[in-house]
């Protein structure tokens, strides 16, 4: 899902890990700041981005909206900095904040706008590059992939047309409550919408 989004718009695919470091891949994710999602959209963010939240539904938490939204910011911080670093930068801090920084500095590569920028956008890019790292020579060190504790569903859409409880879904689908919520992240209520 990562790759074919990072690939239609562009992005490098190293980005796919960068929801490793924004969240664990957990898609209910939510920051002390209020971000929420595989990646951590702040509200208004995720809402320039077409992400909807209401009392029944947060979007930043979909899986496939989300990484659709990240990939289009992606696209459009590279086209203010031009720099992928600098986009990673930018991702974490804002870019009017980054863009601030660069001004007051002079400086527009981010290996030297480092040490200018908060404790936490400079060790943004770090931690990156090291997720990167180990997503790809985890096997050298020795470390092996742990299988999933829950069984993978075969998945299919289905569309309603009025709004139905967890439970009758369930009852009607012969599906558990637990699963059909873990399938549905981006629903904060036991009822659909």
């Amino acid at each position: 899902m990562f790759e074919s989004s990072l690939d239609k718009y562009n992005i490098p695919l190293e980005f796919k890990y960068l929801a490793i470091v924004e969240s664990a891949l957990n898609p209910r994710a939510r920051s002390p700041s209020g971000a929420k999602g595989l990646w951590q959209f702040m509200y208004l963010t995720g809402k320039q981005y077409n992400l909807n939240v209401t009392s029944y539904l947060d979007e930043r938490q979909d899986p496939y909206k989300s990484t659709e939204a990240a990939c289009q910011y992606f696209a459009k911080l590279y086209e203010m900095f031009g720099d992928w670093n600098l986009v990673l930068a930018a991702y974490n801090g804002g870019p009017g904040y980054l863009s601030r920084t660069m001004a007051k500095t002079g400086l527009y590569d981010y290996w030297q706008l480092r040490p200018y920028l908060r404790r936490e956008t400079r060790g943004y890019v770090p931690a990156f590059i090291a997720v990167n790292y180990v997503m790809n020579y985890y096997k050298d060190y020795g470390i092996e992939a742990e299988a999933p504790k829950t069984t993978l569903y075969k998945t299919d859409t289905i569309t309603l047309k009025t709004q139905i409880e967890f439970g009758v879904l369930s009852e009607l689908i012969c599906l558990p409550k637990e699963i059909i919520a873990q399938l549905n992240p981006s629903i904060t209520k036991d009822v659909f919408p």
